[in-house]
Parts: structure tokens; C-alpha cells; sequence
């Protein structure tokens, strides 16, 4: 079996973004990361969330799924490179934002910049839209790249957040299962 370790970005995500409607799909088998730095994400706060959710998560089941969007995607980075990597089956990865782009909050989320991209050790996708204004594809191509991640842009859906009006979002879903499946 598998459980989800939903890894959302700054403030969270509402009930409206896609994260929270397959949480709710899910029921128990998907475990919210919780830190305390919401808001002015510090990267230890989220890096020790993202741990005490996949102890829980792993607690069910015998692997472990991440699910993470936006700024959750350098927390999920940051923990995998220290992470058991027999542990964890796979890492969606959506809408990455661009740590160097004009746009990333750095007075507010510092300590991301931190983070080593470098190979993960599980498969992993990065999701990615063509007009992302938080990172372009470019800037997705790279973390890819760096992350040993397949790609996917998936057109011009914006953040691929609450306010691009995904709803449950079935592609998103249908990428899922073709990550698991590889």
C-alpha cells in the first residue's frame, strides 16, 4: 500500500487547490505536512514537518508518496536528499518556483535558497505550466535536470494553484499514476 504526504507551498493550500481535493480523495491514507513557518517558511521547520508527516504516513503503510507544490517542492528536495530512499516510492513535484526568478519571496523564504539540487533518490515528475509567473520553464527544466525528474508542462495553466481553477484536477491525477506506474 501507499500513503501521500501532501507538501503544500507558502500558507498552504486552500480547500479549492487541487492538493486539498485529493487529500480528500484519499481520506487516511494522505498526511498533511504541518510547520509551524506557514507563512515565513524557515527551511528546517518544514524539513522536520515533512519528516514527522511521512513517520506517520510510514506508521500505515510500507511506502511513501510525495505530493508537492510550489515552494513544498524544495522542502521535498531538501528532505529527500537525506532521506531513506527505500522508504519513499516516488515525488510529484508541481510548479516549482524559480529560487533566482524576479518574483521569488526571498525576504520571506531565505533559507529555501539553501537547498542543494541535486539527484533524488526516488522517481520523480516535475509538473510544470508555460506561464508559471512564479518560475518558467525553463527554470523547471533545470530543477529537473538536477533532480534526475522527468518533465511534463502541461500548457499555460498559471501556478497551478487554487486560482488556475483546477478543481480535482485530472491530468495532475492521471501524471500521478503514470509516475507510480513506471
Amino acid at each position: 500500500m501507499v500513503a501521500y504526504v501532501i507538501i503544500p507551498g507558502i500558507g498552504g493550500s486552500d480547500n479549492e487547490h487541487w492538493q486539498s481535493h485529493w487529500q480528500r480523495q484519499w481520506g487516511a491514507a494522505a498526511v498533511r505536512i504541518e510547520p509551524a513557518s506557514w507563512d515565513r517558511p524557515e527551511l528546517s521547520d518544514w524539513v522536520e514537518a515533512v519528516q514527522r508527516a511521512v513517520d506517520e504516513a510510514a506508521t500505515r503503510d510500507e511506502q511513501v508518496v510525495l505530493v508537492a507544490h510550489s515552494l513544498g517542492c524544495w522542502a521535498a528536495a531538501a528532505w529527500l536528499n537525506g532521506a531513506d530512499e527505500h522508504l519513499v516510492r516516488a515525488a510529484l513535484l508541481v510548479a516549482p518556483p524559480d529560487r533566482g526568478g524576479s518574483v521569488f519571496p526571498v525576504a520571506e523564504a531565505a533559507t529555501f535558497l539553501t537547498v542543494e539540487a541535486r539527484a533524488l533518490p526516488c522517481p520523480s515528475l516535475v509538473i510544470a505550466s508555460a506561464n508559471d509567473p512564479y518560475g518558467s520553464v525553463e527554470s523547471a527544466e533545470h530543477a529537473a535536470a538536477a533532480w534526475g525528474s522527468r518533465l511534463e508542462v502541461v500548457g499555460e495553466l498559471g501556478h497551478l494553484n487554487s486560482a488556475s481553477g483546477l478543481g480535482e484536477w485530472p491530468r495532475g491525477w492521471e501524471l500521478l499514476e503514470s509516475l507510480l506506474s513506471s
